[in-house]
């Protein structure tokens, strides 16, 4: 029944029942015309009717909601099925909705600007495909709603999802709280780490990159956490997330299984995060307020390339290989930015020479002059810095693994590194934050944690 290790049709049998439906396409008219691979509009809307008291007051759920989309991703899966292409809209993107009746009132209303994540209020699941379609040209195939409780849901049955961060994440407003580290977070916790906006001056924007760094471990833990290969896993992960979501009349558990199938041989580098180009993150509108104004010629590129079902950003030959044996750690400060001096402070001979060579290897600026240390009887390695420069110094410290930070005023912005006796090897550490090229891309496993 199940073949090769492969789930089986009769394994997903009546998981259509539990699926409530909508039907975002009903009388749509002038859509853009279809391209190659699928396109799924996933929206995030913040409904918690479902909520336990005890899950709102742990994770601060108890404000009222707004019945507006809180997060909005256009995914693309492209026909070969060997790349997932995954774009954020801000919520906040100023937006021109078309002529529509109003869900709530039943009144008409003529086009007028908006920000994005009101198209929900007014119109529901149809608008909003409306306006997305208007925005992006982009033809939607699947429409699916995720609501706080559903999240969860589906993030425990994963067994949760591994995060990493190399600096503090804490946000009041949702109770986030995260020292800096490696943690696998419940769902409860998920919806905390994807919901803050309020953990750095980013605001909306880093919390997109919040929410796209969860789908690349989301993707990771489903490909590499035997979500996929075991049936029973599958199922229930499958039940837990159609059975708690909203979706188009064609998304059902045939599709739930073609979807499977596809990406088993996913690796992490096999999706893509890009957000949209912005011109404008503060363009005021009458009566509306500050929205975000996108960079309409770039964005009209990087929709081209969805249409077109183009790589948002091409890979170097090997460098998804290459990354995956070597996957590094990420850190606060890109190691390009720390001027490294190193000096060997043992009898082992050219110790020196090979930790500095280590060190540029994973990107930091090394002075490539290794000297002697005034001790050569050092056991263990000693990070000297200035306390000015102590984010550098961390970064330093988490690729010596084991090695003691020393501060020392007035050093200035160069990080001495003293060898000892117990260097066995750099970690390679690579930006928490990579640079994103023109679209603002980054692949899977360029932010995911490294094992």
């Amino acid at each position: 029944m199940l073949g090769s290790g492969a789930v089986g049709h009769a394994v997903m049998t009546g998981l259509d029942t539990g699926i409530e439906r909508v039907d975002p396409f009903k009388d749509m008219k002038n859509r853009p015309q279809a391209g190659h691979g699928l396109n799924f509009l996933l929206v995030g809307t913040d409904g918690r009717d479902k909520i336990t008291p005890e899950d709102k007051r742990a994770y601060r759920l108890g404000g009222s909601p707004c019945h507006c989309t809180d997060t909005v991703m256009l995914v693309h899966l492209s026909a070969d099925r060997e790349r997932a292409s995954v774009v954020s809209l801000p919520r906040d993107s100023y937006a021109e909705l078309p002529e529509h009746r109003d869900e709530s009132s039943g009144e008409q209303h003529g086009p007028h600007p908006v920000k994005l994540n009101a198209a929900y209020a007014e119109g529901g699941p149809q608008l909003t495909v409306r306006t997305v379609e208007n925005m992006t040209k982009v033809k939607i195939d699947h429409y699916l709603e995720v609501d706080f409780t559903s999240f969860m849901k589906t993030v425990d049955a994963m067994g949760g999802v591994e995060i990493c961060t190399a600096k503090a994440l804490r946000d009041r407003n949702t109770g986030l709280d995260l020292p800096p580290g490696t943690h696998r977070l419940t769902g409860g916790q998920a919806l905390q780490y994807v919901r803050s906006r309020h953990v750095d001056k980013a605001s909306d924007l880093g919390r997109m990159q919040r929410q796209q760094r969860f789908v690349a471990a989301l993707i990771k833990q489903a490909t590499g956490g035997g979500v996929l290969l075991n049936p029973v896993k599958f199922k229930e992960v499958s039940s837990t997330l159609l059975g708690s979501v909203r979706a188009d009349r064609g998304f059902g558990s045939e599709q739930m299984l073609a979807l499977g199938q596809a990406l088993r041989d996913f690796t992490p580098s096999s999706s893509e995060f890009a957000s949209v180009p912005i011109g404008n993150p503060s363009f005021l509108v009458r009566g509306i307020g500050s929205t975000v104004k996108w960079d309409e010629p770039k964005a009209a590129k990087l929709f081209e390339s969805l249409r077109q079902d183009r790589p948002l950003t091409p890979a170097a030959p090997g460098s998804a290989r290459l990354r995956s044996q070597q996957p590094a750690v990420p850190v606060d400060v890109p190691p390009q930015q720390i001027r490294v001096q190193v000096e060997n402070g043992t009898r082992i001979d050219g110790l020196g020479g090979r930790v500095d060579s280590a060190l540029r290897a994973t990107g930091f600026d090394t002075t490539r002059t290794p000297g002697n240390g005034a001790s050569r009887d050092v056991k263990r390695t000693v990070i000297a810095y200035d306390p000015r420069w102590d984010r550098s110094a961390r970064t330093v410290s988490t690729a010596l693994p084991g090695s003691e930070l020393r501060a020392v005023a007035g050093q200035g912005r160069t990080v001495l590194v003293i060898a000892g006796t117990d260097y066995k090897r750099v970690v390679p550490v690579r930006p928490e934050d990579p640079y994103r090229g023109q679209f603002g891309v980054v692949t899977g496993d360029q932010v995911v944690c490294g094992t």
